[in-house]
């Protein structure tokens, strides 16, 4: 767990994958789910745990390994919307394009309770935060930015060291470059950058040492 000012961060590497799944905790103990890969007990063990209200489960994007454990958390939590970008619409229930079918283990989840659009504003407990759409790994990618906090959660668009793959079906090399130079290197250097895999890092390390996208 981390704390930034006021929010705490929980992270869980979940699957075969280790994609990064988070818990984000206000100081009045609502929370957000962002993202649910497979077998999300410990995830769901947190928030039950530690009395948390869950009040939103937003989806980066809806490749296999980040909607896999949907129906479990919605199980756990019913009540719960899932929200998604439209352009992601078909991928939570069309094997082919989460990608899940190429992997021999067909998934899906359920079909999402809000479209999020670009430059929306979502509230946590009052706490402002930014919908930046950045496709290219996947037509309907997120990030969900923190500025007062300075983070964002990435999803599959940047990491340490790395970007999103943009080999697969739907990806496309050229508007990942767009969107990593126009949504996330515009962002302060001081931004952590929560992504969904690997090891947290920041845009301003990234836009020095990032082989794949420097300004």
């Amino acid at each position: 767990m981390e704390d930034t000012k006021t929010i705490q961060i929980h992270t869980f590497p979940l699957g075969a994958y280790q994609t990064n799944c988070y818990v984000l905790e206000a100081p009045n103990k609502a929370c957000w789910i962002i993202d649910a890969g497979t077998d999300p007990d410990a995830l769901i063990a947190c928030i039950k745990d530690n009395e948390l209200k869950p009040e939103k489960l937003l989806l980066t994007h809806a490749h296999h390994d980040h909607i896999e454990g949907v129906f479990k958390v919605r199980e756990a939590f019913p009540d719960i919307p899932i929200y998604i970008h439209e352009s992601e619409k078909e991928f939570l229930t069309d094997t082919t394009l989460n990608l899940s079918a190429i992997v021999g283990i067909p998934a899906v989840a359920p079909e999402a309770d809000h479209y999020l659009e670009h430059g929306q504003v979502l509230h946590l407990a009052g706490i402002p935060f930014e919908v930046r759409h950045t496709p290219g790994h996947s037509p309907g990618g997120v990030g969900f930015y923190q500025p007062e906090n300075h983070f964002i959660i990435s999803g599959d668009t940047l990491f340490a060291g790395s970007v999103g793959r943009y080999d697969f079906p739907t990806s496309d090399g050229p508007t990942l470059g767009k969107s990593i130079l126009e949504q996330l290197y515009t962002l302060p250097d001081d931004t952590v950058v929560y992504p969904g895999h690997g090891p947290s890092t920041s845009i301003g390390q990234e836009k020095q040492t990032n082989p794949f996208v420097r300004p």
